[in-house]
């Protein structure tokens, strides 16, 4: 086709008649992870074609006009969080009857939890395999987005995700070529296939920038159904300027992590590092820049690559930065678009069952990051459920990283609700990770290391170094009554929620 995006007999159509490939009741599995990288033009038709007359940020003539001729109840599948073409459009739309694992849309969010959407979470390393094998969802269609395709092939865009499986495990495929995207992009990318068990063997990778795979993911062309051509940017995250607080946060982390590399002789030569997504993460990241390692070589090895891991790629602190999703900002995407070739060289984006492998985050010995929305006075944490019952995103790859990483730390502030709520509470509501997940909790408070302690004497740390000091006199109050009861984990459970 004399176009290097376009390669070979393709089945190029609009967004729209696209859309008719997808069946009403479709299980439908789409590309993105960090809320990049994800189908825009034939999810839009989808949402225009259930009635849908919204526009997205408020722009005019997103897509075709909505018809209202199709009653559709789909289930979406994505490897993460992806965009209001999706999580907006679909759910206003009335089509998406079933949502699988993450999403970070309001309109998204307030479906999962009135019910209207059945939504259910899981954890990201796995989620490839239960898709593959049946055990989730069995994909009617997968829509994807690439910077270029061939009649066998094609190179996804900002992030990797689960797309290699779910091309896979779909019957059919239609691939979004979007030209907003360098095509250099596929530069960045290492896409490895795990074999399936049981004669799945070892993951040849033992240093976070090493690469192993190819820059294409491979399909039968039978599949390949439609190639629409795009050129519409993500709608990413916007990272909000550190707070005095997640400063805070960030130098009692710094001086955690530089005691911590002098202290465990497994860092005596390299240190590994991973950061969960959102505005505290890339604060926390910015950082490391701060914290002596000495001569040992630092990588990232994580599911997300944010801006701060830019600054610290730029100013040589970081020797590589592996992940599936380049989860940037506008502004970190014009970055790295603008000299992707230099940052080729550092940077390395895999499929999500190799970033949050269990296997590579244990034998990589991974310092884990993550942030959540409280902490109990033994350890358990909450990351996905306000109150224990209305969900936020999901449980991401938290999971994979806590419960697999040499060192686990849990990075949240003290309070939240402007200082009226603590976020060190009596007893989790909800728990994603319990206290044999979590090593360390790290608040603008200070540093509990809750390793190798027991559960009354991880309640004492949490309360003295973590707490909030409006709220240590209650959480003792606490203590003392559910120490009259005794027991292991002594509890008081007539008031255990009242602050809930």
């Amino acid at each position: 086709m004399g176009d290097e995006r376009l390669v070979g007999d393709l089945p190029l159509t609009d967004a729209a008649t696209a859309a008719e490939q997808v069946p009403d009741d479709a299980c439908l599995a789409v590309s993105g992870f960090g809320s990049v990288g994800y189908p825009k033009a034939v999810p839009l038709a989808l949402a225009r074609a259930a009635g849908w007359e919204g526009t997205l940020d408020g722009g005019e003539g997103d897509g075709p006009p909505a018809t209202g001729d199709r009653d559709l109840s789909l289930t979406v599948v994505s490897g993460g969080s992806v965009g209001d073409e999706l999580d907006t459009a679909l759910v206003e739309a009335g089509a998406m009857a079933r949502r699988f694992p993450y999403q970070a849309r309001a309109a998204s969010r307030s479906a999962a939890n009135d019910g209207s959407v059945a939504f259910h979470d899981r954890h990201i390393a796995g989620l490839g395999d239960e898709v593959r094998f049946g055990g989730l969802a069995d994909p009617d269609i997968a829509i994807v987005e690439a910077v270029s395709v061939g009649e066998d092939w094609l190179v996804p865009s900002t992030s990797i995700g689960h797309t290699p499986a779910f091309v896979a495990a779909a019957d059919r495929l239609v691939v979004e070529v979007n030209r907003a995207q360098p095509l250099a992009l596929g530069d960045l990318h290492d896409v490895y296939r795990l074999a399936p068990p049981p004669h799945r063997e070892p993951i040849p990778l033992t240093r976070p920038g090493q690469r192993m795979g190819d820059r294409r993911v491979r399909f039968d062309p039978g599949k390949l159904v439609a190639v629409v051509e795009t050129e519409t940017r993500d709608s990413p995250y916007s990272f909000r300027d550190p707070s005095p607080r997640d400063e805070a946060i960030a130098a009692n982390l710094g001086d955690f992590l530089s005691e911590e590399v002098e202290r465990n002789p497994a860092f005596a030569e390299a240190v590994r590092l991973q950061f969960g997504v959102g505005s505290l993460g890339n604060a926390l990241m910015g950082e490391l820049g701060s914290v002596d390692f000495g001569d040992r070589e630092v990588a990232y090895f994580g599911e997300v690559i944010q801006d701060g891991l830019l600054d610290l790629l730029d100013e040589g602190s970081l020797a590589a930065a592996s992940a599936t999703s380049l989860a940037l900002s506008a502004e970190g995407q014009d970055r790295l678009f603008a000299d992707v070739e230099r940052y080729a060289d550092d940077v390395v984006l895999r499929p999500a069952d190799v970033s949050n492998s269990a296997e590579l985050v244990a034998r990589l010995g991974v310092v884990a990051v993550n942030s959540a929305l409280e902490v109990d006075l033994y350890g358990h944490v909450n990351s996905t459920h306000v109150g224990g019952t209305h969900v936020r995103t999901g449980v991401g790859g938290s999971g994979d990283f806590n419960r697999n990483a040499l060192v686990s730390v849990t990075a949240l502030p003290s309070t939240a609700a402007g200082g009226d709520i603590p976020r060190i509470v009596p007893m989790a509501p909800h728990v994603d990770h319990t206290e044999h997940d979590v090593g360390v909790v790290v608040t603008e408070q200070g540093v509990a290391d809750l390793r190798g302690r027991s559960p009354r004497e991880r309640a004492d740390l949490l309360v003295e170094e973590c707490a909030h000091p409006d709220f240590r006199p209650a959480l003792r109050s606490y203590l003392d009554r559910a120490r009259e009861t005794g027991g292991h984990v002594p509890h008081d459970l007539p008031s255990a929620f009242d602050w809930e």
